[in-house]
């Protein structure tokens, strides 16, 4: 069973910033490809963020310039530092794997339980 922990979510202003984490006490987050996935009530699962084994990353359109997706090799954690936030970056945050592009359906991998971001205007 793998198991993926999320941390960092909470409430913030527009034009703030948050850093959510994600670990996990079994799955070598290094060694996989690793993504953000956002869900808003009413919509399906979409992908935010992605980086690669080779640590590339790709970002959806809504997000680029302002989310930067990272990895902790030593501390085996996974980042997502998030600033200039808008309203409609409003939701439930998932870590998840092994995704290795943004643009990939929320479908045959692993999710953690999701960490609530609130950004109000």
């Amino acid at each position: 069973q793998i198991e993926l922990a999320e941390s960092g979510g909470g409430s913030v202003q527009a034009g703030g910033s948050l850093r959510l984490s994600c670990t996990s006490s079994k799955y070598v987050i290094n060694t996989y490809c690793m993504a953000w996935f956002r869900q808003v009530p009413g919509k399906e699962r979409e992908g935010v963020a992605a980086i690669g084994e080779d640590g590339a990353t790709t970002y959806a359109d809504s997000v680029k310039g302002r989310f930067t997706i990272s990895k902790d090799r030593a501390k085996n954690l996974l980042y997502l530092q998030m600033n200039r936030l808008k309203p409609e970056d409003t939701g439930i945050y998932y870590c998840a794997s092994p995704f290795c592009l943004a643009s990939l359906p929320a479908r045959d991998g692993y999710f953690g339980q999701g960490t609530q971001v609130t950004v109000s205007s």
